[in-house]
């Protein structure tokens, strides 16, 4: 009875988040399963701070963990890149010295490079195309193929759809851009696409960039919108363009070397405590995202939500021409799913 309750419980869960439910042939283990365990603490980190989406997601995992091993293994969260930036994280985990992190789909892509797929400019319509693609077929082969690099991936969270602000003026297509010097991710799909819009590209760490934005050594970047307002960027960035020009996922990811020495019960409750607590994550964003609009706006922000969408799409066509065959199948793959 437990057996069937549990299948059809997540198969719920799939369904309505979009998350991929567990093997019908795997049922979860109990906490009462874990008595006889050695106590297992875990060191969590992420880059950015505790009202941010990816620490709502690394706390319901944490509580989701205790609960189901009954406390035995138990998760440390470490925010505000305490433990070093996203490379520094996923380096770190490679080699054992950080259990696991949530980490922004860029960095992961340049340990493998098809990652990067998934935020080619303008890839994905909706949140709901997005996750259809991710929790399926080919996200998880792909969070399989980062064993290749000595990582697991366990789920995708999301950062979300990503927007343009500065603080110099208003951007209503790219004309409006050119010759901004606009910090992106340390990712070559990026720095291209940014290059391909008029823009002087800076790749560069958050945790510089929050500083860069402070002395106007760079004009804007670009985040979703609950970055924008977790970290009050309004302060230092005028202007907000809803350009949505990539989604980006976001990865619950482990070393290789601390999973490789935890057993498969243990196992099977870190891989879906991490799809529910992306799951509870991605709602979460979903629900906050307007009413983080109108705070933005009521401290001053000036946000454009009807941009020339037609005039970014046809300047980026150089990045397809340029990374297209680069990721082998995949592209052709996801484009044959979303339609």
């Amino acid at each position: 009875m437990f057996r069937r309750n549990f299948i059809a419980a997540i198969t719920a869960i799939s369904a309505t988040t979009g998350i991929a439910a567990l093997s019908a042939t795997t049922a979860l283990a109990a906490p009462e399963d874990f008595a006889d365990m050695e106590p297992v603490e875990l060191r969590l980190a992420h880059v950015v701070n505790e009202q941010d989406g990816f620490h709502i997601a690394a706390e319901k995992f944490r509580d989701l963990v205790d609960e189901r091993t009954g406390g035995k293994i138990s998760v440390e969260i470490f925010p505000n890149a305490s433990l070093g930036d996203e490379r520094t994280l996923l380096e770190g985990m490679q080699i054992g010295s950080i259990d696991m992190g949530i980490i922004t789909n860029g960095p992961v892509s340049n340990f493998l490079e098809e990652m990067a797929v998934f935020e080619l400019p303008f890839l994905f319509p909706s949140r709901e195309a997005a996750y259809s693609v991710l929790d399926g077929e080919i996200g998880q082969e792909l969070l399989d193929r980062l064993s290749e690099v000595n990582l697991k991936g366990l789920a995708y969270a999301e950062r979300g759809f990503r927007n343009l602000t500065n603080s110099q003026r208003a951007v209503s297509s790219p004309a409006d851009m050119e010759g901004m010097r606009i910090r992106v991710m340390e990712n070559p799909v990026y720095i291209d696409t940014f290059r391909a819009l008029g823009a002087n590209a800076v790749p560069m760490a958050w945790t510089e960039a929050l500083t860069a934005m402070q002395q106007d050594t760079i004009d804007g970047q670009e985040n979703p919108v609950n970055v924008v307002d977790s970290f009050k960027l309004d302060e230092t960035q005028d202007y907000m363009t809803m350009t949505r020009h990539t989604y980006a996922p976001a990865l619950f990811v482990m070393g290789l070397p601390i999973w490789s020495q935890l057993d498969e019960a243990a196992q099977d409750v870190l891989v879906e405590a991490a799809r529910e607590a992306s799951a509870y994550e991605r709602d979460m964003n979903a629900q906050m995202e307007e009413k983080q609009l109108d705070a933005l706006r009521e401290r001053g922000m000036e946000i454009n939500t009807d941009p020339d969408l037609a005039a970014f799409q046809a300047k980026v066509q150089p990045v397809y021409d340029q990374y297209g065959e680069q990721f082998g199948d995949y592209l052709d793959r996801i484009r044959s799913e979303l339609n």
